[in-house]
């Protein structure tokens, strides 16, 4: 049976990649009615929408044929599911705080109906406290969220903000209108970032792991249909979309949150975990008295990869990264025997792979060796997630 969606268009510049999210919901045979909202009209416009979709264009409360019918309720319901895309800063705001100042905004507000939302704006936007407390709402009040993703912008800058592409919130449309996905139903457990081993109240050890890669990995399983966690060490990163996100600071805080999270069927531990931290803290800020470099005695931290891999509940599928600056299949080979993994990611973190937006990675298995090429974390992640859906399916 035929789907139908109620599309609004934000006013942003990636307005014109609505055109193409028509056309190929159309393929699929999902109708879809628009709504532009009026900085929408600035971008693309509603004869062009209306040629692709072959519906009537809305933008505004006058343009519904006979309000005495409560014409926008009907707007707002008629459709099996709303889609905001682009999702502005502004139309994001509006949402959250149940404001209905235009049709768009009023549509969200009366809609029975499941929302999802394909944010687009700047990155310092994005990632403004104002506009992650709009996202936290929306994510209360049950809004389903597909990208942003990261990259270069209209506006000279780069970071996550880019709306996501047309295939990815048309394969988030067929997942929320199916209510499935190929990984609906599978409990996953990422961790990501560095750990900090406080020296003294202001100092700490810690690595320069950026949680790039575990942050995407997270995203990928959680649109592919898992209920995803995320144990994240001190990172500058927002929280991906339709995920759990769990903060810690210090290795041990860490194996205690995910022994928190078990059972789970998948594990992914991205984390760049300290290996080593102070025997002892101390409670106030070390001080120069003159007489030399205070010693610190380290003690070894506990070794999280291992201890799920022997655990009681160990995930029926456990994924370990090996960050390493020589013999990196070697030693990642090793590795995933030594820790009781199943799979071992390898990556060569020699030439700065920590905070860069790239990765290339050798995915270490009982089968052998599977060499990728460099690729995005995202693009590394949707693999990752492909391959751990054909693992699992095979496991049945």
């Amino acid at each position: 049976m035929s789907k139908s969606i109620l599309l609004i268009i934000g006013g942003g510049i990636a307005a014109y990649k609505s055109l193409d999210l028509i056309r190929r919901a159309k393929e699929r045979e999902i109708s879809t009615t628009a709504i532009i909202t009026k900085a929408g009209t600035e971008f693309v416009t509603p004869l062009s929408v209306a040629a692709l979709s072959g519906n009537k264009v809305y933008t505004d409360q006058f343009s519904l044929m006979d309000e005495t019918e409560m014409g926008h309720i009907q707007l707002s319901r008629a459709a099996d599911l709303i889609v905001v895309a682009p999702a502005t800063a502004n139309l994001m705001a509006r949402a959250a705080n149940g404001l209905a100042s235009d049709l768009a905004s009023t549509a969200l507000l009366a809609t029975d109906k499941p929302v999802l939302m394909a944010p687009a704006m700047n990155v310092r936007m994005w990632q403004h406290p104002a506009t992650q407390r709009n996202l936290a709402q929306l994510q209360a009040d049950g809004v389903h969220f597909v990208g942003p993703n990261e990259g270069a912008m209209a506006c000279n800058e780069f970071g996550p903000g880019r709306m996501a592409e047309p295939h990815e919130i048309l394969a988030a449309i067929e997942r929320i209108l199916s209510g499935t996905g190929p990984l609906t139903g599978v409990k996953a457990l990422v961790t990501a970032g560095p750990t900090h081993e406080p020296i003294d109240p202001v100092r700490f050890i810690a690595n320069r792991s950026s949680g790039k890669q575990g942050y995407a990995i997270a995203k990928a399983l959680a649109t592919a249909g898992a209920k995803t966690t995320l144990v994240s060490g001190p990172v500058d990163l927002a929280p991906p979309p339709g995920v759990k996100l769990v903060r810690v600071e210090t290795a041990a805080d860490m194996l205690a949150a995910c022994e928190a999270q078990l059972p789970v069927d998948v594990a992914v531990m991205t984390a760049a975990v300290g290996d080593w931290r102070p025997e002892s803290r101390a409670t106030s800020k070390l001080k120069k008295t003159g007489s030399g470099a205070p010693s610190l005695t380290l003690a070894e931290n506990p070794d999280i990869l291992a201890t799920l891999g022997k655990h009681a509940r160990r995930p029926r599928l456990l994924i370990g990264f090996a960050a390493e600056t020589e013999n990196v299949v070697a030693y990642g080979s090793d590795k995933r025997t030594r820790k009781a993994a199943d799979w071992i990611l390898a990556n060569d973190v020699s030439k700065g792979v920590f905070g860069a937006d790239t990765n290339r990675v050798h995915l270490i298995s009982e089968a052998g060796v599977e060499s990728w090429p460099e690729l995005s974390k995202d693009a590394v992640a949707t693999r990752l997630a492909d391959h751990i859906v054909k693992a699992l399916e095979k496991a049945v």
